[in-house]
């Protein structure tokens, strides 16, 4: 069972979840809930689905609650504030394993801020999102994107389906892979095991693994405030 936890944050704590990896530990992996305000939580099915496959493919997973979630100190931050959350969970991972090679993504809303956060972040070797809200998020910060990225998608998203995405990715450079989940809707319901399989064997085999060999590093659950 994944160990709870409490990183420190500006306005206090984070409440978090570990998943030790099955295996050797090839890196870290960091995964974002959805919109706060519409009931995200680290506990929401497709964020708790994916840490359980990204630990199977060999990663350490932390999941965690933006501000004002559960029993995560402040408030809704508007985008900001979660963005400067996340930057504090790398932080305190990096301060304990500082050459512990790292993964970012999420879901939706989760989505965004791990990507918006991951492009820039040389810390973030590669990238996933989930049920990325294309009708309305723009995909901009993308553009010159330079490490493997994930994005999987229901095909009948009502934030943007599958096809919407991978026209939209098409006119952005860099290796972005797009892997459509069919009768998939936004929230994956139905196609948890589709889901984890693509990111398991994108992770494990396909583009995202190669900036993973050889990595590892454990970080101690109990290492936390």
């Amino acid at each position: 069972m994944p160990n709870s936890m409490r990183i420190p944050a500006p306005h206090g704590h984070l409440e978090a979840r570990f998943r030790a990896a099955a295996g050797p530990a090839r890196g870290f992996a960091v995964v974002c809930h959805p919109h706060p305000q519409h009931g995200g939580t680290m506990h929401t099915k497709a964020v708790f689905r994916v840490a359980q496959a990204l630990a199977a493919a060999g990663f350490n997973t932390l999941r965690f609650n933006f501000r004002g979630v559960g029993t995560s100190t402040g408030s809704y931050g508007g985008g900001d504030g979660e963005r400067e959350d996340l930057r504090a969970v790398i932080d305190w991972i990096t301060e304990r394993r500082p050459t512990t090679p790292m993964l970012l993504g999420g879901f939706s809303f989760g989505a965004r801020i791990s990507l918006e956060v991951g492009v820039a972040d040389e810390r973030a070797l590669a990238l996933f999102g989930l049920g990325f809200p294309v009708l309305k998020y723009g995909l901009g910060f993308l553009d010159g994107l330079a490490k493997p990225l994930l994005l999987v998608q229901g095909e009948h998203d009502e934030y943007g389906g599958s096809a919407l995405l991978a026209d939209t990715v098409r006119r952005l450079p860099g290796p972005i892979t797009v892997r459509g989940i069919r009768g998939g809707d936004h929230f994956f319901n139905g196609r948890f095991r589709e889901l984890q399989a693509v990111v398991r064997e994108y992770f494990s085999e396909g583009p995202g693994a190669a900036p993973f060999i050889g990595g590892g590093g454990v970080v101690k659950p109990g290492s936390g405030t």
